[in-house]
């Protein structure tokens, strides 16, 4: 068993499917079958049921899961305590966000981040926002950007990057949903809504619900992502609260199909920002991307 035995184990753990692992590793799918066969013989234990469709941890599986988290994390720790002493930082930093932050909020940080360390290998993993803070929790990114939760863990330590306002958007072209929500006083009970299944966003959708007193508001969808939701409204599907940054970096083409709806009273802004576990703020590479924030 070696570094690279458990790094494939632990993005296959993650991502439960060969194929999607292969490629991220940089591997064909049978030497990655190879592998985790040769893992398994190693330690005498199924670590993975298959079948055609999906891929499960075992007990065993989830025991490695956690070791390989364990010892891959003392590694880069070992390597970050030896290399903090050299020319400059060396090492790999794993970031999560969404796709829009990734346009909208990371590059300037990274600019300015590569510019001082440029030995630090980053990588990078795009993602629903709501599920920033638990990936940061399980160990599974060094940092995320994520909207603060009502609740913040107490592990976690956020740094605030600026507030984003929510906006309310319907279809542009002419729709029932249109028509609805374009009324003075629209009936907000009957208008078709697509939201986010969870994170801080949902949240201020439920308490822009419980304002206007709407006990059972009609749901056509619930979506991770808020690009997703996007699109579904530009193709007439519901309105939707979102992000005014996700409508700012969406494709020309879609925002062209998107209205942005007025006079509305929305709740207050999400408060963005970048979160770590505060036990890891002093290791070297999580320490200098902090303290350049």
């Amino acid at each position: 068993m070696d570094l690279r035995d458990l790094k494939l184990f632990l993005h296959l753990a993650e991502s439960r499917h060969f194929g999607r692992s292969a490629r991220a590793m940089h591997v064909s799918p049978s030497t990655l079958s190879r592998q985790i066969q040769r893992l398994e013989e190693d330690l005498g234990q199924t670590l993975f049921l298959r079948d055609n469709r999906t891929v499960t941890l075992t007990d065993a599986g989830e025991q490695l899961r956690q070791f390989a988290q364990q010892t891959l994390l003392q590694y880069q720790q070992l390597r970050h305590a030896i290399g903090q002493h050299g020319p400059s930082l060396s090492g790999e930093l794993r970031l999560f966000c969404s796709v829009t932050a990734a346009y909208s909020h990371l590059p300037p940080i990274l600019d300015r981040f590569r510019a001082e360390h440029p030995l630090v290998e980053i990588k990078l993993t795009t993602g629903d926002p709501a599920d920033a803070v638990d990936k940061v929790q399980s160990a599974e990114a060094d940092i995320a950007i994520a909207g603060r939760p009502e609740t913040l863990p107490a592990s976690i330590g956020f740094t605030t990057l600026g507030p984003i306002p929510l906006v309310l958007i319907a279809p542009a072209l002419p729709c029932p949903v249109r028509s609805q929500a374009s009324q003075p006083e629209p009936d907000w009970p009957q208008i078709p809504f697509i939201l986010p299944d969870q994170g801080p966003t949902r949240q201020r959708i439920d308490l822009w619900f419980r304002r206007r007193r709407i006990a059972s508001p009609l749901i056509y969808a619930t979506v991770a992502g808020h690009e997703a939701i996007v699109s579904m409204v530009a193709l007439g599907c519901g309105v939707a609260l979102i992000p005014d940054v996700v409508l700012e970096n969406s494709p020309e083409p879609i925002r062209n199909r998107i209205l942005e709806l007025e006079n509305i009273d929305i709740v207050a802004p999400l408060e963005l920002g970048v979160c770590v576990q505060k036990k890891r703020l002093n290791e070297p590479l999580i320490d200098a991307f902090w303290s350049l924030l």
